[in-house]
């Protein structure tokens, strides 16, 4: 490197003339290729936005035959017949599947349709495949056909109804475990003089790590109460996504102690202390039916054990006596 820095050095010394010609060549070539580059991107850019202009409306005519076009035509008129399908069903079952599907989690408004959808395609493909593959692998149980092919369907037909149910069951247990604390946080964040409001949005971010599916709804309603909502309104609604009676109690609560103009807070600190107790009661009660749910395996698995260590000694002498 440092002989390069000096045969340079001595060049410039001996031709200055020629170094400078040189250098000259240097920039001007830099600043050529440069502005060749430069217009070079923009007529790329230019030809590419001429392309989306007029070939999008040729692309579109033939994405219209495409294969995955198709496929997505297919799957919407599938799924507008069944809404239409859903939408004869009574008003009543309707507004009973859709709260439901919020109890879930479920909360796209096409989730009944999708529910109709699954149910079908599970009591269909599962009867297929038994009708399909019960020849070949059961070839002398003809008798059993039948049966295995209905019960096939029977089980695809009521498996999302099982899954939707276990789904509520383990949410409902949740709302119910959290429900104690987001009571005693809105106390909390009500004496600090926060509205109601506040404290929601508060309150349900406080509670997203511990209780994500709780917090969810009460973000919900939240959104609610801004959109134009009343409070009682987005609270009982609240209690609906919920499926527990304490949350429609507490929206009942609230929307009395606003028509009656008693204290907020007092309030909240009563009905507090009363989820306290339930929850108490609760687990008191789980805990006096124990010894009566041990009794059977107790009965069935222990008792039998005893009897023969007990009993065997006694048989074993009288055999031998």
């Amino acid at each position: 490197m440092q002989a390069a820095l000096d045969l340079i050095g001595d060049f410039s010394v001996a031709q200055p003339t020629l170094m400078m010609s040189v250098l000259v060549f240097c920039a001007v070539s830099t600043l050529a290729f440069g502005i060749m580059a430069a217009m070079r991107v923009r007529g790329a850019v230019r030809r590419r936005t001429a392309d989306i202009l007029i070939g999008g409306a040729a692309r579109s005519r033939h994405d219209e035959h495409s294969l995955a076009t198709a496929g997505r035509k297919a799957a919407q008129a599938l799924i507008d017949y069944t809404t239409r399908h859903y939408a004869s069903v009574s008003e009543g079952s309707q507004q009973q599947l859709r709260r439901r599907m919020i109890q879930a989690g479920f909360l796209d408004p096409r989730a009944p349709v999708f529910f109709f959808l699954a149910r079908i395609v599970l009591a269909v493909a599962p009867a297929l495949l038994v009708f399909a593959a019960f020849p070949l692998l059961f070839p002398s149980s003809v008798k059993m056909f039948w049966p295995a092919v209905w019960i096939a369907g029977m089980t695809g037909y009521f498996t999302p109804n099982i899954v939707v149910n276990r789904r509520i069951g383990a949410r409902r247990i949740e709302h119910r475990s959290g429900f104690p604390d987001f009571m005693d946080l809105l106390v909390v964040c009500a004496n600090a003089g926060l509205s109601m409001e506040a404290a929601l949005t508060r309150v349900g971010r406080e509670l997203a790590d511990s209780y994500p599916s709780l917090s969810a709804n009460i973000y919900m309603a939240t959104l609610e109460i801004r959109a134009g909502r009343t409070l009682s309104e987005a609270l009982e609604h609240f209690g609906e996504r919920l499926g527990l009676e304490e949350a429609r109690s507490f929206a009942t609560l609230l929307q009395q102690s606003e028509e009656f103009g008693s204290n907020l807070s007092d309030a909240l600190r009563v009905y507090s202390d009363d989820m306290r107790h339930k929850r108490l009661s609760s687990a008191e009660e789980k805990a006096h039916g124990l010894p009566a749910k041990l009794s059977v395996p107790l009965m069935l698995c222990v008792f039998p054990v005893v009897i023969i260590v007990i009993m065997l000694p006694v048989f074993v002498r009288l055999k031998l006596g």
